[in-house]
């Protein structure tokens, strides 16, 4: 299987550790900022994985960066944020995004794969107290879904921000992981009558739907309306 690996960034690079060297395909891991920051940005939701009573668990929930820092969004009930929030030295939790870019079809049930990109943070998440970054974090877990809407929404009030917590995550742990290219059958079946090949897998954003009990006087915002 070929794997693909964009080149080093300017801004540097993570440093492998034990936890973020994978054991299989280690051809495919990128370390460097750039890779990492891109893939990141380009998700809307991540997985975040924690160890709750000696049992793990996983969430799917929304998540933003800010240069090397994560922030992840949640409720002041949750869990997790509440074991966050807990004196030192906070939860130790693993966080990941994945992107799925195409379907790889071999002649053999065996090399069939998907192409794909992932990005895998290990760290301790802390929850966030301070009023102002919190402010600002949210505003940022807002403007990574649309760019520019947390200055075209109202913001959060005081019994909002209360019952809304976040975590925060140093992104000091981490490892992408890449796969890309053609599938990769044995030479003895490039000659079987089976269809080969990929299939792309892209994410695209739709014509806005206006709600229902919207003014008609209100436009589509420019931000939208170039997507």
């Amino acid at each position: 299987m070929a794997a693909g690996i964009r080149p080093a960034g300017s801004g540097g690079a993570y440093e492998p550790t034990d936890r973020t060297v994978p054991t299989r395909s280690r051809e495919r891991a990128a370390y460097d900022r750039e890779s990492v920051h891109s893939m990141l940005d380009e998700a809307y939701v991540c997985h975040l994985g924690f160890v709750r009573d000696g049992a793990p668990v996983v969430l799917p929930t929304l998540f933003a960066r800010v240069e090397d820092r994560l922030y992840v969004h949640g409720s002041t009930g949750s869990r997790p944020l509440r074991m966050a929030g807990e004196p030192d030295p906070g939860l130790a939790v693993c966080l990941t995004v994945t992107h799925v870019d195409g379907l790889v079809l071999a002649r053999s049930a065996f090399h069939h794969s998907i192409n794909y990109r992932s990005v895998v943070v290990h760290g301790t998440a802390h929850q966030v107290t301070d009023p102002d970054e919190k402010r600002s974090a949210l505003d940022a877990l807002v403007d990574h879904v649309i760019p520019g809407r947390s200055r075209d929404s109202r913001p959060a009030n005081a019994k909002e921000l209360a019952a809304t917590a976040v975590l925060r995550l140093d992104l000091n742990e981490v490892s992408a992981k890449v796969r890309t290219g053609d599938p990769d059958d044995e030479p003895e079946d490039l000659t079987l009558p089976y269809w080969t090949g990929v299939v792309p897998l892209v994410t695209q954003h739709g014509t806005p739907i206006p709600a229902p009990d919207l003014d008609a006087s209100i436009p589509v915002p420019g931000y939208l309306a170039t997507r």
